[in-house]
């Protein structure tokens, strides 16, 4: 169950970077279901850079299944975006979760803004 959870984790909506590099911080939560039931959460805690087109974060992540013992675990996740045409995006993130056994996660698409 918790493993199912790890992916979710590193799940986050990719947009263009800032055109102004800096450092950031960020709470996220990440709910889990199957069907209609609720399976657990992952809640980040990272602090990041973002620059233009790419970023990174690293922190502690709560990772809470439902009915479960959570577990505080050092997650982290890199990504970046690069414009194809006007209003066409391409983006990527590989996500990682630090545990006995590591899990990863990848991601990669394209984005069409009208």
């Amino acid at each position: 169950m918790i493993k199912a959870l790890i992916g979710s984790t590193t799940i986050t909506l990719i947009t263009a970077g800032s055109a102004i590099a800096g450092p950031y911080a960020v709470v996220e939560n990440n709910g889990g279901y199957v069907g209609s039931k609720f399976q657990g959460s992952v809640t980040d805690f990272h602090i990041g850079w973002e620059g233009s087109g790419y970023y990174a974060e690293v922190g502690p992540s709560l990772f809470a299944p439902d009915g479960g013992e959570s577990e505080i675990l050092l997650t982290g996740k890199a990504g970046g975006s690069v414009p194809i045409t006007d209003g066409l995006v391409g983006y990527a993130e590989l996500g990682v979760t630090i545990d006995k056994t590591n899990s990863y996660s990848t991601k990669a698409g394209v984005k069409y803004s009208f």
